[in-house]
């Protein structure tokens, strides 16, 4: 025996499969030697080092089709390659750690769409005795409000806490969620609009939340859309709202109009 391997020693040395090795014959990135006088292709200790250091280089994350170059260049060329895989692998690493991350807040609920302070003044609403399904909507309207003013949503949750400070307000709020079920009618809407904007007007650090939006210059495009939502889940909410807008505005708040 020389010591010439055949093709299934040679990949098995090599620690690949023989399917591989000849996947890496069809790329040229190892030369496919001769057959001998049996019709058997054999593998000397060349072929079989070019073949440890393709699969070496591929289970390192080097994409098949620079390996060749590679492996051909000089080493100053070759320590270059192999840095700049190395920073595409540490990138790829990265972007990886971030979908893992997103895996793991999207497990954890809410913290998927809200960060950690909007999550808290839910738990705190929760705590308040507000039900399930304010909560809820409640998660729908922050997101929606973080995607309409980002560069304004901290403020928008510090003045949120400060509303859940106030006994009384937090009452009118549950009232409020208590209309969604009335007539859009209901005398009872004209009645707690009353007391809302009267509220409002006497704490003016809450009433920051309604005018929060008049600065930017698509505001009333951005107010349109959260509170047509609020009109969208009950047609008392959207009348309680505009109620208690036209009492702001019969006091000189400026408090954007709605779009017709």
């Amino acid at each position: 025996m020389t010591g010439d391997l055949t093709i299934g020693q040679a990949a098995a040395f090599a620690g690949v499969t023989v399917k591989t090795v000849r996947h890496y014959h069809r790329l040229g990135l190892v030369e496919e030697p001769r057959r001998d006088s049996l019709g058997y292709r054999r593998y000397g200790s060349a072929g079989l080092l070019r073949l440890v250091q393709v699969r070496t280089l591929a289970d390192a994350g080097v994409p098949l089709s620079r390996i060749g170059t590679m492996l051909d260049a000089d080493p100053q060329q070759f320590a270059g390659d192999l840095a700049d895989v190395k920073q595409r692998l540490t990138d790829r690493i990265q972007e990886l750690v971030v979908r893992r991350d997103t895996l793991d807040r999207l497990a954890a609920g809410n913290r998927l769409l809200l960060p950690d302070r909007a999550c808290a003044l839910l738990e705190r609403a929760a705590a308040l005795g507000f039900p399930q399904d304010y909560l809820a909507q409640s998660l729908e309207h922050l997101v929606l409000a973080k995607a309409l003013v980002p560069w304004d949503f901290d403020s928008f949750i510090a003045q949120s806490e400060r509303a859940l400070d106030d006994a009384q307000y937090v009452a009118l709020l549950k009232r409020n969620w208590e209309a969604r079920m009335w007539d859009p009618d209901d005398p009872r809407v004209d009645a707690l609009a009353t007391e809302i904007a009267d509220h409002l007007l006497a704490n003016p650090e809450i009433l920051a939340i309604a005018t929060s939006l008049r600065s930017e210059t698509d505001a009333l495009a951005r107010y349109g859309l959260i509170s047509d939502y609020q009109a969208q889940i009950a047609p008392a909410l959207g009348r309680l709202m505009a109620l208690v807008e036209a009492v702001l505005r019969s006091a000189d708040i400026d408090i954007l109009r709605q779009p017709t």
